[in-house]
């Protein structure tokens, strides 16, 4: 594949900007789900700026995740739906999140980094310029009762820099060094478990201290050329979303967070699960040196309201039209949720009916790992289907999609199934771009 260095040069220009003071940004998008990524490229199309679209070590890895894809067909995936939608391929920023033992925790560290730096060459040899290091989690020897010691911590790490960087080198300079994030937030990806939990927000303390121990790693293997290109540190600056609440950006909270990186570093923040922050709160991540705002299941969620609103309304129509072949989506998800319960078996707590409320409903949206099963891909195709060769009147789409409604009368959407489903996402990017100061 062609790698681009424009990516990392607007990237970087953009976080200075932010580090010196300016309330600008980027966001990165973390889904395979093509609706998501389509609607996502689109807006880089209509902005001209940086698209940055991460898979995390769980969806995508060597062995082919939960996505069954390997780095190299992501990469060749995003490139593909880029082409066809018209964006060009220098715009787009490949990212590897948590990249590092988490997929393999429980497996003994040597098998676990072992795993862990090939999924960081592999995805460095396919094209990834953005690698999240992390390796702050316990492997099968650790000790299990115990966080695991951040001087560990800041030694993996490097280990998996050494890899990125020897990965880098044996494509005899055809890759672009890549540029790295390090630091972890808690709770790990995916969002709060417990619905009481509320977020710990970093410590300047501890936020200094992973800072320096993470560079006398590097500097003890020799990395100094890849510490220069370390351009942000993950911290957790209270942001939280679990199954029914979600923990809303406080910038006094971060006061101490924010001096700090403006002042003792060269680098900015990244925050994960911003998913759910209203655009107020995502501006003020923004503004405080939070340049990097990382959303995923919100984008989902969004594509999931739009399925289930398709569904009511062609649930509607089939009463008037015999002929019509409904899809059952919602009865095809549960179906399909439950024979293959290992996605959210560990995540929904509560009663039968409090579990199958959050099957569908929950912001934490476990749903999205079932989408590209073949039942539900033949549920998606049907339901289109039948709103595309059926007259859907007005009055069902203000019922279930109002917002979608206005743009449709102001002739700014088209009456299309497909683009109400793009709108519905496209919304929730709207706040990024807007949080972000994109054009």
């Amino acid at each position: 594949m062609v790698v681009h260095n424009y990516p990392l040069r607007e990237l970087t220009r953009l976080l200075d900007r932010n580090h010196k003071g300016e309330s600008v940004g980027v966001f990165s998008v973390c889904s395979a789900n093509p609706f998501v990524l389509k609607a996502a490229i689109k807006g880089a199309i209509e902005t001209g700026g940086l698209l940055i679209i991460e898979s995390t070590s769980n969806q995508v890895n060597q062995f082919g995740g939960y996505t069954g894809m390997k780095p190299a067909d992501f990469s060749a995936y995003i490139l593909k739906l880029a082409h066809e939608q018209g964006l060009p391929s220098a715009q787009i920023c490949l990212g590897a999140d948590h990249a590092g033992p988490n997929p393999w925790q429980h497996e003994n560290s040597h098998v676990a980094m072992s795993n862990a730096k090939t999924l960081i060459r592999d995805s460095v040899l396919a094209g990834y310029q953005k690698i999240h290091l992390d390796a702050s989690m316990r492997c099968a020897d650790d000790d299990p009762n115990l966080p695991l010691p951040p001087d560990i911590s800041a030694d993996r790490t490097s280990q998996l820099c050494q890899a990125a960087e020897a990965a880098t080198t044996s494509a005899n300079g055809n890759l672009t060094p890549p540029v790295y994030i390090i630091g972890s937030e808690v709770p790990l990806p995916g969002g709060a478990e417990d619905p009481n939990e509320s977020p710990r927000v970093t410590t300047v303390d501890d936020a200094r201290q992973t800072l320096e121990l993470t560079k006398e790693a590097f500097l003890r293997r020799g990395l100094e050329d890849a510490w220069n290109r370390v351009v942000a540190m993950v911290v957790q600056p209270g942001v939280e979303f679990g199954d029914q609440m979600v923990h809303t950006f406080d910038p006094a909270n971060a006061t101490g967070l924010s001096r700090f990186i403006e002042i003792e570093t060269k680098l900015v923040f990244e925050a994960h699960s911003t998913d759910y922050q209203n655009r107020s709160a995502l501006k003020q991540l923004i503004e405080s040196h939070f340049a990097i705002l990382k959303v995923g299941p919100a984008l989902t969620f969004a594509f999931r309201e739009a399925l289930f609103a398709l569904a009511h309304i062609e649930n509607e129509i089939a009463m008037l039209h015999s002929d019509i072949r409904e899809s059952q989506l919602l009865k095809v998800l549960e179906e399909t949720m439950l024979a293959q319960p290992e996605h959210w078996k560990h995540h929904y707590r509560g009663s039968n009916p409090e579990q199958a409320l959050a099957r569908k409903y929950s912001l934490s949206d476990r749903s999205r790992y079932y989408w590209d099963t073949a039942g539900l891909q033949t549920a998606i195709g049907q339901l289109i289907h039948n709103l595309e060769t059926s007259s859907v009147p007005l009055g069902l789409v203000s019922q279930y999609l109002p917002a979608q409604l206005v743009k449709i009368q102001e002739d700014s959407l088209d009456k299309n199934p497909r683009s109400w489903i793009a709108d519905k996402i496209s919304a929730v990017l709207d706040d990024y771009v807007f949080a972000c100061s994109l054009p």
